[in-house]
């Protein structure tokens, strides 16, 4: 029987990756390729980057400023801090200053402090005015939270109030936001001082507000509002002469500024407070003037109102004519 001669076969199931031939010469293995990979990707962390994984964002943004040299911009930001925690500690604890969160604990806030701060601070070092200005304003504008009135006061304080820059653009809109902020809470006197202070710096500087409103047409409206609101506390107090100044001074102003609905809203007033007064004659003038305004603008509502009071203003007159001797 022959015997059966069985084939053996060299190669491999897999084929042989060569180790050391030639052709791997001019290229990199994959553990060296990869170790090179992971040394790319692979950074040693310095002191200062350790630390912001350390210290609190509040640390970091003082150490940052004090590390860029805005020193000026560290103390304000670092009083600021410290004047709201004196605040909270200062609150009863029953108070909601109690839950609000802290500004160390809001990284937004922090970071618009810093970076306005900064940017002031440095257009400060070239003696760019109007640029600090615009920045303590801009920064003012961010803090639009009820619970953040105080610091937007204090930025428009240090916008407005600057002896360098306190006249311009950005410094008189600054003042047009403290008049709007007193007036709603309800410092007449202090919202008069900004007011006219807005109008004064605006009057011959055409200037636009944020919003794109003329600045010195805000504050006429402004200073309007205001005077209005003082004449009708004085009214009730039956100080006529002293309100009567007032209703006329706003009177002029929203007259000059061409404001057709204000401008008959304050003849309207002076007709009314000239009524209260008894001085029936003057209110009928000045309430029928408010009428034709009206009729102009189309406004019924105006219309009727202004009719009510001077039929009453004409009944009385004709009656303090008929009892005269």
């Amino acid at each position: 029987m022959k015997a059966v001669v069985t084939r053996q076969h060299t190669a491999s199931f897999l084929p042989q990756i060569p180790t050391n031939s030639n052709k791997w010469k001019g290229g990199t293995p994959y553990r060296v390729r990869q170790e090179k990979k992971s040394d790319k990707s692979t950074q040693i962390l310095s002191r200062e980057q350790i630390a912001q994984f350390r210290n609190s964002l509040k640390q970091n943004i003082s150490v940052q400023l004090l590390q860029e040299g805005y020193h000026r911009s560290f103390s304000e930001f670092f009083s600021l801090l410290q004047s709201e925690q004196s605040r909270i500690e200062a609150a009863d604890p029953s108070s909601d200053l109690r839950l609000q969160t802290p500004l160390e604990d809001q990284p937004d806030k922090l970071e618009a402090m810093r970076l306005h701060l900064s940017h002031a601070e440095q257009a400060e070092r070239i003696g760019s005015w109007s640029k600090v200005c615009e920045q303590r304003l801009l920064v003012a504008q961010f803090f639009s939270a009820p619970e953040d009135l105080w610091l937007r006061l204090h930025f428009y304080h240090s916008c407005a109030d600057r002896e360098q820059g306190g006249r311009s653009r950005p410094a008189t809109e600054a003042r047009a936001c403290m008049a709007d902020i007193y007036l709603q809470q309800g410092d007449l006197l202090e919202a008069t001082h900004q007011a006219e202070l807005c109008y004064q710096q605006a009057e011959d500087g055409g200037w636009l507000d944020s919003t794109g409103r003329p600045l010195r047409l805000r504050a006429q409206q402004t200073l309007w509002e205001i005077y209005t609101r003082r004449a009708d506390a004085l009214l009730d107090a039956a100080k006529y002469k002293e309100a009567l100044k007032l209703l006329h001074r706003g009177h002029s102003i929203i007259t000059e500024s061409e404001d057709k609905q204000g401008e008959g809203e304050a003849t309207y007033r002076l007709g009314m407070a000239y009524q209260r007064s008894g001085d029936h004659d003057t209110a009928k003038k000045f309430l029928n003037t408010s009428m034709q305004i009206y009729d102009r603008l189309q406004d019924a509502e105006g219309l009727v109102k202004a009719y009510k009071v001077w039929v009453t203003s004409v009944e009385r007159y004709t009656q303090t004519q008929t009892e005269l001797p």
